[in-house]
């Protein structure tokens, strides 16, 4: 996963009051085991910048996958 890539998260995270499957984008990378996520509103407005690992994240895909 690299800066930029938009994600969802594989679990909850109750600390930040995150859900499994909420929407982000990743805003910055602190370590190659971890990303800072933003998670905004439809308005673009954030409502939470976590720290998360990228075992606990799906990177969502906006384009067809090449078959394998």
């Amino acid at each position: 996963m690299k800066l930029l890539d938009v994600v969802a998260t594989l679990e909850d995270v109750p600390a930040a009051h995150l859900a499994k499957g909420q929407v982000g984008t990743i805003v910055d990378e602190l370590s190659d085991e971890v990303v800072l996520v933003e998670f905004a509103d439809l308005n673009g407005v954030a409502y939470a910048v976590e720290p998360i690992s990228v075992g606990k994240l799906m990177e969502l895909r906006h384009a067809p996958a090449m078959a394998a």
